[in-house]
């Protein structure tokens, strides 16, 4: 991001007016029941449903939680996938109390609707967990609470959970405002179809009130996770289990990747509002964030939940560095090849940075400069990672495979500058045509999917396109192995093609070659696995690039 450009985003944020959250600490007798559908597994505390939880209790409503994460709502969990496709190392949760639950969640649900007795249930859903929402509000149909669904998916696909018959209302946007006014309107009686940000089903039309402007961060209030297991906050990272809480330091992105939601919302609040969505919460207040996390919740590992960490000036940067220097908890961020310099690298070590992951998602620059929306050179991120050199912090590549017009030769690009880059670890997801993305678009006018079409999980393949360059087995034959291609010699690639074939004789050697990967790659530590990737393998340069190796 250009400067003078990053300096209009920042004066427009300066000007932003939105209402200021109410705050009323005496005790109502009005129960609101969050409901959080989530992947099987995936413990990661939710910034939004913490955020919702402080909102509401700090106004005195009595707030209940019902969580997905510990029901085996399918046949294997996404940190079960990722393993096998080599794209995390090994753990094991149980030790620290991390199980499955034992009943169905369904049934569970229902108890809890009836011992709880909400007056009003709010479900967050994204577009892969909306199936899950959907079947819970079902089966609490007969209940009289009033139910609103809100987050992106609500946002972006309105017309979707409209279609519920058992749905009441959504939020359109941020919720922390809307849902405190709908709870006190409702709570004192009167009408609630004028609340900003809520459509309203009425008879059999649907109200559809104005936004209210993007809520400046500093006025949005710490997350409250004491409805939580204690179990939900642990986390593996690089094989080791810690004991994680989520940081929001921002919200939007200045980006526009095609296959992201990010730039629908700010589109979204552009028209609407006037208001551009993306802006910062100030460092003093992460700071106050960090310091009550530890003392409330005991954590030792900070998520910083950014869609990217680094797209600041370098004034502000100085001022992050100076500020979490005192902090020094390791943490993980995402953040853009773009954003990223010599200064900025070693600054980060210093405070104990333990993880970046950059996204790459594809290899041919003409491909992610035109039809990804992503504008780096190949030259620029090899310039880059031959900075993460000399430095300790690992480095993870994210990566998508099955793109409109993907063929198995532009996935061959993406695993040759891959093999050039010698990241500590390596992610390929697949593409998802999600609602409100501009690559959703192109999917629906190229026939790959139906206007009504859902889209299925981004790991488990549920929804890899059946593309006519590419089939959609050899499409997750190549995700399963994208690993294998990226840090085995050349020499090996016939066998790992054989690895590819979802076959007895495939499954066999995948099974092989993983094992092998496992002993080389990950049962080490990352000094020892860097040391490993930059000196075991013959690599070649990418073509029209240059052959001056980073490794």
């Amino acid at each position: 991001m250009d400067e003078a450009r990053e300096t209009t985003h920042f004066e427009i944020i300066d000007k932003i007016v939105a209402p200021r959250l109410p705050r009323d600490p005496s005790p109502k007798r009005f129960k609101v029941l969050l409901v959080y559908p989530n992947y099987s597994m995936v413990n990661l505390l939710p910034t939004n449903i913490g955020i919702l939880t402080a909102c509401l209790r700090q106004n005195g409503f009595d707030v209940g939680l019902f969580d997905t994460t510990f029901y085996r709502t399918t046949e294997k969990t996404l940190d079960e996938i990722r393993v096998e496709n080599l794209q995390v190392r090994k753990f094991n949760l149980e030790e620290f109390g991390v199980r499955f639950k034992p009943g169905n969640y369904l049934e569970d649900f229902r108890k809890k609707v009836e011992e709880f007795q909400p007056d009003l249930i709010g479900v967050s859903v994204v577009e892969d967990t909306w199936p899950q929402g959907k079947e819970l509000i079902e089966a609490v149909r007969d209940h009289p609470a009033l139910v609103i669904v809100g987050g992106v998916f609500a946002t972006l696909a309105p017309e979707v959970p409209l279609r519920c018959p058992d749905v009441d209302m959504i939020c359109i946007g941020e919720g922390e405002y809307a849902i405190v006014e709908l709870a006190t309107r409702l709570w004192k009686g009167q009408g609630y179809t004028d609340i900003k940000n809520l459509w309203v089903k009425r008879d059999r039309d649907v109200i559809k009130n104005p936004m209210n402007p993007p809520i400046p961060m500093d006025e949005v209030p710490f997350g409250d996770f004491d409805l939580f297991e204690k179990e939900r906050f642990f986390r593996p990272m690089q094989g080791k289990i810690m004991r994680m809480a989520p940081i929001e330091t921002d919200r939007g992105c200045p980006y526009k990747c095609r296959f992201c939601e990010a730039p629908s919302l700010v589109n979204i609040y552009r028209e609407n509002t006037g208001q551009y969505y993306f802006r910062r919460r100030s460092w003093g207040k992460v700071r106050e964030e960090i310091e009550e996390y530890k003392r409330r919740y005991d954590i030792n590992y900070i998520y910083f939940n950014s869609e990217t960490f680094l797209a600041m000036g370098e004034e502000e940067f100085d001022e992050f560095v100076a500020m979490y220097k005192e902090i020094k908890l390791p943490f993980w961020m995402q953040t853009r090849i773009e954003t990223l310099n010599d200064k900025r690298i070693r600054a980060l070590e210093e405070v104990n940075c333990n993880r970046i992951s950059i996204g790459l998602e594809h290899g041919n620059e003409p491909f992610r400069n035109d039809i990804v929306g992503k504008g780096f050179s190949n030259q620029r991120i090899i310039e880059t990672f031959k900075l993460f050199r000399n430095s300790m912090i690992p480095t993870t590549i994210n990566n998508i495979l099955g793109f409109p017009g993907e063929s198995r030769a532009l996935i061959f690009d993406t695993i040759e500058l891959n093999r050039h880059l010698c990241s500590d670890s390596v992610n390929a997801y697949y593409f998802t045509p999600y609602r409100g993305t501009a690559m959703r678009k192109d999917a629906v006018e190229k026939g790959y999917v139906t206007e009504d079409q859902e889209a299925g999980a981004v790991i488990t393949g549920k929804f890899a396109l059946n593309l006519p360059t590419i089939s959609r087995e050899e499409i997750m034959g190549l995700v399963r192995t994208f690993s294998l291609y990226v840090k085995f010699p050349k020499e090996e690639w016939p066998e790992i093609a054989l690895a590819e074939r979802f076959t007895p004789e495939g499954n066999a050697k995948f099974a092989e070659l993983s094992k092998r990967y496992y002993e080389r790659f990950f049962d080490h530590d990352f000094k020892q696995t860097k040391k490993s990737c930059m000196t075991s393998h013959s690599y070649e340069a990418v073509k029209s690039i240059t052959e001056d190796l980073p490794c």
